[in-house]
């Protein structure tokens, strides 16, 4: 396989994640203000736990693998975003969208969820 057939389906997924996380970000920032940008951040705190001299390969400590993922799954922003559209809450939306820029922007950035030993998954 040449580099010209894997480019298009690995680049194409990025700008769209790219697109979404600064589009969810600006979304965030209209219903938020510019705190939005501060609580961007807020789900890498999930790494602290992992933070290992013994792991300075790249990993993370297993013991922080269900946190990293937990904060990094789209099912929680999504869930978040339901609660705000029934609770009609522009609060709970705002946040809903940072969480949902961080996720994506990492995706388009080509991070993902950590396997259990916490490696990146492929």
């Amino acid at each position: 396989m040449t580099a010209a057939t894997v480019a298009p389906r690995t680049v194409l997924p990025r700008l769209v994640h790219a697109v979404v996380a600064i589009a969810a970000l600006g979304g965030a920032v209209v219903l938020i203000g510019p705190v939005a940008l501060a609580l961007w951040i807020v789900p890498d705190v999930a790494l602290l736990p992992g933070l290992s001299k013994e792991f300075g390969d790249g990993r993370l400590a297993p013991r922080a693998v269900p946190f990293y993922n937990a904060a990094h799954a789209l099912p929680g922003p999504v869930v978040l975003g339901v609660v705000a559209a029934v609770t009609v809450s522009p609060l709970l939306a705002g946040l809903a969208l940072v969480w949902l820029s961080h996720i994506t922007g990492d995706r388009a950035l080509g991070y993902g969820l950590r396997t259990p030993e916490g490696w990146q998954r492929g």
